[in-house]
């Protein structure tokens, strides 16, 4: 396994820093080296947020990730701001709910994610973040499906361990 360098970027409240919450949580379960370095603005719900989430076999050296494998744009101007962060051969998600038009970049593999389309025909538009999820999981294998769903039941206990059953669901919905 090669080093995973993921940015997953949004608006307060569209579940980001969840999305690498859950990547590393499944990572450190695997035995992984693992950072996740949150990044939010003071308005949090509607401000940006972000979070970089590094995956590696070997120590990691700093929590800083200036050249990405991947990048998860959630909206536009994360996509503006981290799009050329990400190294030839990476791969770009974009969430095609919010961003349209043509945003790919060349050299970069682009991955059109409709979260709030799919989460709506899971009849709950709360697990848009857990397509974006899956868009990636499935894509660079970062961690195992066991691994995930772990870190969901770890996360969503007690009165939230119904949650993990529809965002399990939600990381199939995308079909790359």
């Amino acid at each position: 396994m090669s080093t995973h360098k993921i940015i997953i970027a949004g608006f307060g409240g569209q579940g980001v820093l969840l999305i690498g919450q859950l990547m590393a949580y499944a990572a450190m379960m695997e035995g992984k080296e693992v950072t996740w370095m949150p990044s939010y603005g003071p308005e949090m719900r509607g401000g940006t947020a972000n979070c970089t989430v590094i995956v590696s076999e070997k120590k990691i050296a700093s929590p800083l990730v200036t050249q990405a494998t991947a990048v998860a744009a959630m909206n536009g101007p994360s996509l503006e701001k981290f799009k050329d962060l990400i190294v030839p051969g990476g791969d770009l998600f974009i969430n095609t709910s919010i961003i349209t038009g043509d945003h790919g970049k060349e050299g970069v593999n682009t991955h059109n994610v409709d979260c709030m389309g799919l989460a709506a025909e899971l009849e709950n538009t709360k697990v848009a973040n857990m397509v974006m999820l899956g868009a990636i999981y499935q894509v660079t294998s970062v961690v195992s499906e066991d691994s995930l769903r772990a870190a969901m039941e770890k996360t969503f206990s007690g009165g939230k361990a119904k949650l993990v059953d529809i965002n399990m669901k939600a990381l199939y919905a995308w079909k790359g």
